[in-house]
């Protein structure tokens, strides 16, 4: 392709490669033999870490604080230009490593399930930067690395987009299933506070919180209230014994990059509602000295208008209806990926905008269930 992408029939590939990394590459029997953090139990039956076994190229880390730090923190800020000022410094180039663990076994035997760990580079791009308003979209640009140390073309997708709002009128909250809805906020409920959601792929919606910044001389940090989300591809493509994930979300910005926390519940729906395991996750987000992206820019500054169409469409719904349910989950139906396609089109100038939008309304309205009138 000629942007460096890949096609979109491939996107679950490139996901699901987000895989074990390290700078300096070891055999496999070494981490097999490697213990996970909070190891649990100790000795050869800890379980071993899933995930896979490829790994990048070198990059070099950035060792001084960002630009985008030193402007959080000068002086005589108002709380709100702070708080904004904390969302932008996670734009940016990085290395994110993903690691998720069951510290608490709930059911069963008692056996815990085995840790997760992978990896990615990416570059967050600020896509809507307005008062009360910030967009970031994530832009994955893997390069990986064969066993002799060559490098293979970088596979350049769409990951994912966080939009936060300060002191909301409403937030689109997950409610189980294939089913969001959106629950308006009381003044009480959102001052001086910041919505985030987030959307999936293909910018269907995927959970949202709520939650108020602080800040000091060290950090800055954001924390979510309790959080329902669907089942991540970590979980969904290996998990059959629990369908909703419940928990806080928590963001901190660091001289050098930020970190992503979470602390779930594994919930098996029903009548009543089971906890299978209590789950704790961390991404850490570290920033890359060089940016070297240049293909996720490509992308994203092709397609940029596309998917802000996309989200244009959702927004639509949401101010039609109080709930939308999906036939399926566009994650494990593969549905986003005629909207991958449309992208590629998009920007290969197939498909003007104004085709686009007609082409965008067909597919959602081919990926909804009936949805809920507003009341």
């Amino acid at each position: 392709m000629k942007r460096g992408t890949i096609p979109a029939a491939t996107i679950a590939l490139v996901l699901a490669a987000l895989a074990v990394a390290a700078d300096n590459p070891q055999p496999q029997n070494l981490r097999v033999a490697s213990r996970y953090t909070f190891t649990w139990p100790t000795g050869p039956g800890a379980p071993v870490p899933r995930g896979g076994t490829t790994n990048g190229v070198p990059v070099q880390l950035a060792t001084s604080p960002s630009p985008q730090w030193q402007a959080l923190h000068e002086p005589g800020l108002k709380t709100e230009e702070r708080d904004r000022r904390a969302i932008l410094a996670m734009a940016g180039s990085y290395r994110v490593n993903f690691d998720f663990l069951e510290i608490a076994a709930f059911v069963g035997d008692g056996s815990r399930a085995q840790p997760y760990q992978s990896w990615g580079t990416e570059r967050v791009f600020v896509d809507r930067n307005e008062p009360g308003l910030v967009s970031l979209v994530h832009i994955l640009e893997m390069h990986v690395v064969d066993a002799d140390g060559k490098a293979a073309a970088p596979m350049v997708t769409k990951h994912w987009r966080q939009e936060w709002r300060y002191e909301p009128t409403y937030l689109v909250e997950y409610a189980g299933g294939n089913r969001w809805i959106r629950r308006d906020l009381t003044a009480a409920e959102r001052r001086g506070r910041w919505s985030q959601v987030v959307y999936q792929v293909d910018e269907s919606p995927r959970y949202g919180g709520l939650g108020k910044w602080e800040h000091d001389a060290s950090f800055s940090t954001w924390i979510s209230g309790d959080t329902a989300r669907p089942l991540p591809r970590r979980e969904w493509t290996v998990r059959k014994d629990y369908d909703v994930l419940r928990g806080t979300n928590r963001h901190t910005i660091t001289p050098t990059g930020w970190l992503q926390e979470e602390n779930n519940l594994k919930i098996a729906s029903g009548t009543p509602e089971r906890c299978i395991a209590r789950e704790y996750g961390v991404a850490r987000y570290e920033r890359i000295a060089a940016d070297y992206f240049q293909q996720a820019g490509q992308y994203y500054e092709s397609t940029r208008a596309y998917w802000n169409e996309v989200l244009a469409a959702w927004d639509e719904l949401w101010v039609k209806h109080r709930a939308v349910t999906l036939k399926a989950n566009s994650d494990q139906s593969g549905a986003y990926a005629d909207l991958f396609q449309q992208a590629d089109d998009f920007a290969d100038g197939q498909l003007d905008l104004a085709a686009a939008r007609n082409r965008i309304r067909a597919s959602l309205r081919q990926q909804l269930a009936a949805p809920e009138a507003r009341q």
